[in-house]
């Protein structure tokens, strides 16, 4: 034990040693970099070409097969690009054109003008060789493991230290007598009894098997101060449609079997590959509502925790393509507070996470009303959809998935 947390000490002091030297010398002021029309980041939602995906479908290209001048991210899945991008800028309190060139509102992301670039991939490689030979290629050491949210590490812990609490006074002998012992902690339910009880909760699996449509209207409010009326019509198997209108224009999106499209007024585009398969994963008409089946092993924590002032049972479930999940259960009502993914990837692990709250009745099922989605991106770390009216098994326009004919973008 000693002898791993000395190693895990040494490197700890090695990588914020390094970057300390490296941020200094390249280290200038950074100003928010603009965004294009829309994005579905900006909206707090997935972005179709930027969602976390794991690196399991052999049909997804490599960064380097489809950016250019890729020197140290060799390897890494194109869809991962974008998180990794955020993970970095979120790591450091930067944003985008603190390496990369931005001209006017023209982005060149290929120039390598910038020192702060080369310095980035020199603590890349650095990182990845730390991990490599000190923790047998896992992804323990990361960007945030010295910077945690800072450009410049701390290197040494600040004065003055927190003073210890006093010891007692001298005295009688206070010699402890016979204790009893510890109560034991509490038995945990099972992971199924946790998943019975969700279903129980949220109106029963007779309720959800009914469930064959579901239409939802709101607004997404997001932190960099967008506000956007949002509406997704679902239908099975895997078909859906959500559509996202503000001041800068509208977004359409939709998923149906094999196919996807995405169109706004930059243009249309067809979906496919890893993409399509995340998209169609989060689209999923019963993604909150038929859980088990979502995972190859669930196992629940030793313990309590807390969201807020309610107690929950935390379930860590494993996905077929290996991501894991974190399951925040009400421990009284048995409701899905918190669901949090974790995306492996070659420079660290990116949380996502997703609050559930005002559960309401509709048609038999509790269904949220609000849905908080936080994630590693800098510039919109938070966002919220707010339904002001969901209908469970309306009629839906089967045309609304098909894709539409393309037209010419918007100068």
């Amino acid at each position: 034990m000693k002898l791993n947390i000395l190693r895990l000490l040494i490197v700890a002091l090695a990588c914020v040693n390094a970057i300390v030297v490296i941020t200094k010398a390249g280290a200038q002021k950074s100003s928010p970099a603009p965004r294009p029309f829309i994005s579905m980041s900006s909206l707090g939602l997935p972005d179709t070409a930027q969602t976390p995906a794991a690196a399991t479908a052999t049909q997804e290209k490599t960064t380097e097969q489809v950016q250019k001048n890729i020197k140290v991210l060799n390897g890494l899945p194109q869809s991962q690009l974008i998180p990794v991008m955020n993970f970095f800028s979120a790591s450091l309190g930067v944003r985008c054109n603190f390496c990369h060139v931005n001209n006017n509102g023209v982005w060149a992301f290929d120039s390598d003008e910038k020192p702060e670039k080369d310095r980035a991939r020199e603590m890349i490689t650095m990182v990845l060789n730390i991990n490599k030979t000190a923790f047998k290629g896992g992804t323990e050491v990361s960007c945030y493991t010295c910077h945690r949210g800072s450009r410049n590490p701390v290197g040494q812990p600040p004065l003055p230290l927190p003073l210890p609490s006093p010891r007692p006074a001298d005295g009688p002998s206070t010699a402890p007598g016979p204790q009893a012992s510890p109560a034991p902690r509490p038995a945990m339910p099972s992971a199924d009894d946790i998943m019975n009880k969700y279903v129980a909760a949220i109106g029963g699996q007779a309720a959800i098997d009914k469930v064959k449509t579901r239409v939802m209207k709101g607004n997404i409010n997001t932190s960099s101060g967008l506000t956007l009326t949002y509406e997704i019509e679902q239908s099975t198997p895997d078909r859906a449609h959500e559509i996202f209108v503000s001041q800068r224009g509208t977004m359409e999106r939709a998923v149906s079997g094999n196919l996807g499209w995405e169109k706004n007024p930059q243009g249309l585009r067809d979906i496919t590959g890893q993409p399509l398969a995340d998209l169609r994963m989060s689209l999923q008409l019963f993604r909150n509502l038929k859980l088990k089946e979502q995972y190859t092993s669930l196992r629940v924590g030793g313990r309590k925790e807390k969201i807020g002032e309610r107690d929950v049972y935390v379930l860590t479930g494993t996905m077929p393509d290996k991501r894991r999940e974190r399951l925040f259960f009400d421990s009284e009502s048995g409701l899905l507070l918190r669901r949090v993914t974790y995306t492996e990837t070659m420079i660290g692990i990116i949380p996502e996470q997703t609050d559930f709250e005002d559960y309401r009745d509709v048609d038999g099922v509790k269904l949220p009303f609000s849905v908080r989605l936080s994630s590693v991106d800098a510039g919109n770390p938070v966002s919220t959809r707010t339904f002001t009216e969901i209908k469970l098994n309306v009629p839906v326009d089967d045309s609304k998935f098909n894709k539409p004919p393309a037209t010419k973008p918007n100068p």
